[in-house]
């Protein structure tokens, strides 16, 4: 697979910069360094119309969350989860994507402040994301929202944690969710899959860069037996929402987001597998740069999610 014209202008622009790199920093420098990065590569804030924080009750105290809500709203919802690698990233990295999921759909959006690592270890983040789709489903009508109209995304890790919301919660939602969306998602630390060998030194996710958010968000003891790390380990992919999964063709993540669609495939879940081939991991925060993110994906994720949400029985 080739890099696009515009992935080889962005690396170029990257091989240019001094900044140390993230895997060589503390956690705090790092998220601060993250958050400027995206600065630098995201569009600016899309017109929606309202935005606000709230805070719901979460397993060990609140957890912060910013809503979307469009001009005109569908009633349907989408609960969303951060990438970062469980250490970096929040509501306001990922602020341009809900906005643009609220906007294109008509969907409110629900944004989780997640607690992060190292701080906050594994599980915590997904004992947050777990308690976020159960308040969301049980809430759904005090909030003028569908609870047969949820769907649940998130980009990167959040992908991995949107995945695993949804297998934990599985038969204690009020409706099931009505659609899933995986955003490059990380599925399994194990790199058995070939584009983790093949793609260990890809920006913006080197070996270096894995590691230091796996020896972060893990700790010295890697679960390797606990699908709440490791969705791939799931067995029971049944009764799972129509799906759709979004990998680039540069990311060491491209492989086990494939598996993972075969898996849900074989289960019966109504699934779409989409590989943008000429670029890298974390694209829909690259907009300002890659026209893939906003031209091409936010179409074709927007009009998906539409078909979910607005689905007869959904």
């Amino acid at each position: 697979m080739k890099l696009d014209r515009e992935t080889e202008a962005l690396l170029f622009w990257v091989s240019s910069s001094t900044t140390k790199p993230l895997w060589q920093m503390d956690p705090e420098s790092a998220r601060a360094e993250y958050r400027r990065s995206l600065s630098k590569t995201d569009v600016g804030p899309i017109k929606i119309g309202a935005s606000h924080d709230l805070e719901i009750s979460g397993p060990a105290g609140p957890i912060p969350i910013r809503t979307y809500s469009a001009a005109a709203p569908s009633g349907a919802s989408i609960l969303f989860f951060h990438g970062g690698g469980g250490v970096l990233g929040d509501i306001a990295t990922h602020d341009t994507l809900c906005r643009a999921l609220c906007h294109d759909t008509g969907a409110s959006v629900f944004s989780v402040d997640y607690r992060l690592a190292p701080e906050h270890p594994f599980p915590t983040a997904v004992y947050d994301g777990v308690a976020s789709l159960e308040w969301l489903s049980a809430n759904a009508e005090t909030l003028s929202l569908d609870p047969a109209r949820i769907a649940v995304a998130g980009d990167s890790a959040g992908g991995s944690l949107a995945a695993v919301a949804l297998h934990e919660t599985k038969g204690r939602l009020v409706a099931p969710a009505a659609a899933q969306l995986l955003i490059y998602p990380a599925l399994d630390l194990r790199a058995k899959q070939p584009s983790r060998k093949e793609l260990v030194d890809q920006f913006p996710i080197p070996e270096e860069m894995l590691y230091w958010f796996f020896n972060h968000y893990f700790g010295t003891a890697w679960p390797i037996s606990d699908p709440r790390a490791i969705p791939a380990l799931y067995e029971d992919y049944t009764g799972l929402p129509p799906t759709l999964i979004v990998t680039a063709g540069h990311d060491p993540f491209r492989d086990e987001g494939l598996e993972y669609a075969e898996r849900l495939e074989s289960a019966g879940v109504p699934i779409e597998y989409v590989c943008y081939e000429g670029t890298v991991h974390g694209f829909m925060n690259m907009g300002r740069m890659l026209r893939v993110a906003y031209r091409t994906m936010r179409q074709r994720m927007s009009t998906w999610l539409k078909e979910q949400l607005d689905a007869p029985g959904s």
